[in-house]
């Protein structure tokens, strides 16, 4: 039997070369953590970040921990690789992914879609067995796509859409790219609510205090689970009757209304 994936409403980043943040990161609740060996540390580090990962991990973790490798073609990409492969990991991040991964590692790789080839690209990715789900870096395809900074980012909001559409069209999981400014909830919100209406499964964060509204946002929330128990009383009300469809707040339902409500129930609890 399959086990039922794990919900990634949060995943948070966290720099290698941090002590003190990767003991914290065990206690934070965010559903899974990425242990950061490329963007979150300096070149002069990368060698420490490695022991610090590798120390981190000594012990087991409570949550799905990922490592995100530097991108092939630095000189770091091996020795991230060989680290990758003496550890109990999740899966192993690979960032500017523009292609499907051909990683020599038997680990699940969530690839980073963060230029504009990676996302016209996106959909062979995706379909690549070892691929987990993808990853959208904004910064860095902001930056190559020459957008302007928006609330809406709306300079991306193509780019975004193909990353869900690759991953909703092969299975995997489109998880949203960070948002930077920390001290902007109202703004970190606003982003969360709109990654989740584009389609993507959850969040990436760089700090504690992201992690409980991401939660929040890509979590189930309390009316909605309300109101698909309730859908599916009706529809088995109507089953049980021997009807082949049935009326609920005065729209009609169908088997695809009783899936999507019983996903929901099952996701938050039962």
């Amino acid at each position: 039997m399959t086990a039922k994936p794990r919900r990634l409403r949060s995943v948070l980043y966290v720099p290698g070369d941090n002590p003190r943040a990767l003991d914290k990161a065990r206690t934070l609740g965010a559903d899974a953590v990425i242990l950061d060996l490329e963007d979150a540390v300096a070149p002069e580090h990368k060698a420490a970040a490695r022991e610090g990962v590798q120390a981190a991990l000594a012990s087991p973790w409570p949550t799905p921990v990922l490592l995100r490798v530097n991108a092939p073609g630095t000189p770091w990409h091996a020795d991230d690789l060989a680290l990758a492969r003496t550890l109990l990991l999740a899966g192993v991040v690979l960032p500017k992914g523009e292609a499907p991964p051909s990683l020599d590692l038997p680990l699940p790789v969530w690839t980073m879609i963060e230029t504009p080839l990676g996302v016209l690209n996106a959909p062979a990715i995706a379909a690549a067995p070892a691929v987990a789900g993808l990853i959208a870096g904004t910064n860095d395809l902001a930056r190559a796509l020459r957008t302007r900074p928006h609330p809406s980012r709306e300079g991306l909001l193509h780019a975004l859409s193909a990353v869900v559409l690759a991953a909703r069209a092969h299975g995997k999981v489109p998880l949203d790219a960070v948002f930077n400014n920390v001290r902007d909830p109202d703004g970190f919100a606003q982003e969360c609510e709109q990654g989740r209406t584009i389609g993507f499964a959850g969040k990436t964060v760089i700090h504690p205090s992201q992690i409980d509204p991401a939660n929040a946002t890509y979590g189930v929330r309390p009316e909605a689970a309300q109101r698909a128990r309730a859908l599916l009383a009706t529809w088995d009300a109507a089953r049980a009757a021997g009807q082949s469809i049935a009326t609920f707040e005065g729209a009609l339902i169908e088997q695809m209304h009783v899936d999507e409500a019983r996903e929901l129930a099952e996701e938050d609890g039962g």
